[in-house]
């Protein structure tokens, strides 16, 4: 069966980013942000910790969005539903700031295009924690729109979280395709390579590589995006 859809990861991968940099970052602005309503930075991050990993942990009867604000609630009480609007608003104006902490290379917008003009449909498979107006945010300082993309993965629209299988197979029920259809790239080797047990290709860029555990790289297609253009080229070609 032809490949007929790539996957794309975000962070690390279309966005080069050293994570800890990133999210330390990122939480520095967010405490900052919401200061001003009281809320203590440690207990704040703490909250956040817990609700990335209540969605990480949710077994698909709600959306990851739902799961996230319910453990929120638990931990600052019912009238902290007054505040989302705030993190919207964040993700929306504070949040462009987090743009320093990230790096840039023009071949990953490059990259999606030349697939795209190739006739290939493309789908952003990104960690699905961020809200989409914080994954809009991020695809821009690539030099992308979410329009680019056939599917953008956001904690709204899942209900489940990677490295779980069941998120991959939602991607696949979502776009209507099967697992051999589809070339999943990411540069977390246990968050991204999971893929190819759904009967998908996989290619690992290693521009920001992740491997917790260390594992033999000589298992996966992988190297920067000019390696990248060429595992694909080999791929249609058949």
């Amino acid at each position: 069966m032809k490949i007929t859809t790539v996957l794309f990861d975000l962070d690390g991968t279309l966005l080069p980013m050293d994570q800890e940099e990133f999210t330390t970052g990122y939480f520095g602005l967010l405490c900052a942000k919401l200061a001003p309503r009281g809320y203590d930075p440690k207990k704040l991050v703490d909250a956040i910790w817990a609700g990335t990993g209540a969605m990480v942990k949710n077994d698909g009867r709600q959306t990851n969005e739902a799961v996230f604000w319910q453990t929120f609630y638990h931990l600052f009480g019912q009238e902290a539903q007054a505040d989302k609007p705030l993190f919207d608003e964040f993700y929306a104006n504070e949040f462009q700031g987090a743009k320093d902490f990230c790096g840039f290379n023009p071949q990953a917008a490059q990259t999606v295009r030349a697939m795209k003009e190739a006739g290939m449909r493309v789908a952003l498979a990104t960690n699905p924690i961020f809200p989409a107006v914080g994954t809009r945010s991020r695809l821009r300082w690539v030099g992308l729109e979410p329009e680019d993309f056939a599917l953008c993965t956001t904690y709204e629209n899942c209900h489940w979280c990677k490295p779980n299988p069941f998120y991959y197979k939602e991607v696949l029920d979502t776009l209507g395709l099967r697992g051999e259809e589809c070339l999943m790239v990411g540069n977390d080797v246990g968050e991204d390579m999971v893929a190819r047990t759904l009967g998908m290709e996989v290619f690992l860029l290693t521009d920001c590589l992740i491997n917790r555990a260390g594992e033999d790289l000589s298992a996966y297609p992988h190297g920067g995006f000019g390696e990248l253009m060429d595992y694909w080229t080999r791929l249609r070609e058949g």
